[in-house]
């Protein structure tokens, strides 16, 4: 059974929010239990709680996973800063103490956009520089 089929994807989303101190694990995905999308595709995403969104939680799926051809091989994240609001699901909070005493923080991505970056760029720059 080969492993690696050729396919097109859509971005990735990052979850991390830092890699300084990101420690991740193998473990092996089943693909009983995962539903189809629209394209017959089991994917487990990037950021599900493993191996169930509760106080059974071992960790982080890091990457998207297709276990459309059966149980694959994944990186399971076990220590580091995950930015929650952009895991698929909110994690529960049956799941959070586990992954906390794992070693697991979680956090909000900051609020920016490229206005107040801009607006940043233009106070920190200074006039006598410019001469």
């Amino acid at each position: 059974m080969a492993y690696v089929v050729a396919k097109a994807q859509g971005a990735k989303i990052n979850i991390l929010g830092s890699e300084i101190g990101l420690i991740t694990k193998t473990v092996q995905v089943a693909s009983e239990g995962v539903q189809a999308n629209a394209d017959g595709e089991k994917i487990v995403p990037a950021g599900t709680v493993y191996p169930a969104n509760d106080a059974t939680a071992k960790g982080i799926i890091f990457e998207d996973v297709n276990v459309t051809d059966g149980d694959r091989v994944a990186s399971l994240i076990v220590a580091g800063r995950v930015l929650q609001n952009r895991l698929p699901v909110t994690v529960a909070s049956a799941a959070k103490p586990v992954l906390a005493a794992l070693g697991i923080v979680l956090v909000d991505e900051p609020e920016t956009n490229a206005e107040d970056i801009e607006q940043q760029d233009l106070e920190d720059e200074d006039p006598e520089d410019e001469e």
